[in-house]
């Protein structure tokens, strides 16, 4: 008997697994207002790895001085996930033939994460920023942030650790946060997909899928992975009742046309 190829399937959270930021929700669970706007203050100044700014607003914004354990597991519950995320992972455990190994990567606190994804995914497959917390309760330090290349660095020690080899690494994000472990994933020959239009990722990922499903994640894999054609992925979304509607494959060409202050001649 063939032995089942391994793979890892690493994803991010925040937008990727579901629809909106955590901070937001955390912010709104201390009626703090702004958020977002703080958010784009630090990423103009580059203070901090992208998607790591919630991170240091609660480190050192007086405001968010306030999160507590318990409310990062509150903002984990008012999460709004994207529909299947369980169903992704049980198919993928079904592929006869491949083995995948799935993991959440993300800079969102990890008691958001496990909170929001209690009974769907194992706590131990979720890696989240840590925070070391004093007896207050009150958070005092950052043991841990995958953000930027702190994904690359998480990721390199799945591998080691589940002894799959770089060619056999799928990793699905959604924005600037995702740039440096998808460039690292496809050095190393490994599956990258975008699951927004964020142009700083989508010319960057292998493939891009824009749905509202978390399902919808399962195409690539098996068309780029599993070599499946059309006809046989529609029969596998059809026997658990679903219909693949509107699924267009789109070349897309983002350029910007400047005017140069004199026209060139063309030969012909």
């Amino acid at each position: 008997m063939t032995p089942d190829k391994q793979y890892l399937l690493a994803s991010d959270f925040d937008q990727t697994l579901s629809f909106h930021d955590s901070g937001i929700i955390l912010s709104e669970i201390l009626g703090i207002t702004g958020f977002e706007q703080k958010i784009a203050g630090l990423s103009n100044i580059h203070l901090v790895q992208q998607g790591g700014e919630l991170a240091y607003l609660v480190l050192h914004d007086p405001e968010y001085r306030r999160v507590r354990r318990e409310h990062l597991i509150e903002a984990g519950k008012r999460v709004r996930l994207k529909p299947n995320i369980r169903l992704l992972s049980q198919l993928l455990e079904g592929l006869e033939g491949y083995k995948f190994s799935f993991y959440v990567i993300s800079a969102a606190p990890v008691e958001v994460i496990q909170s929001a994804l209690e009974g769907i995914v194992p706590a131990d497959h979720i890696f989240g920023t840590r925070f070391r917390y004093a007896e207050s309760g009150e958070i005092e330090s950052i043991e841990q942030v995958p953000a930027g290349y702190g994904k690359v660095a998480v990721l390199e020690e799945l591998t080691a650790k589940l002894q799959i080899s770089h060619n056999r690494v799928i990793y699905v994000g959604d924005g600037s946060s995702d740039v440096h472990v998808m460039l690292h994933v496809n050095r190393r020959e490994g599956l990258t997909i975008a699951v927004s239009e964020n142009k700083y990722i989508t010319q960057i990922a292998k493939r891009t899928i824009l749905s509202d499903d978390a399902l919808s994640v399962l195409i690539p894999v098996l068309e780029d992975v599993a070599e499946w054609p059309p006809s046989k992925i529609r029969a596998l979304f059809e026997s658990q009742g679903f219909v693949l509607q509107e699924w267009e494959k789109v070349r897309t060409d983002s350029l910007t046309i400047s005017k140069t202050s004199s026209p060139q001649a063309v030969n012909a």
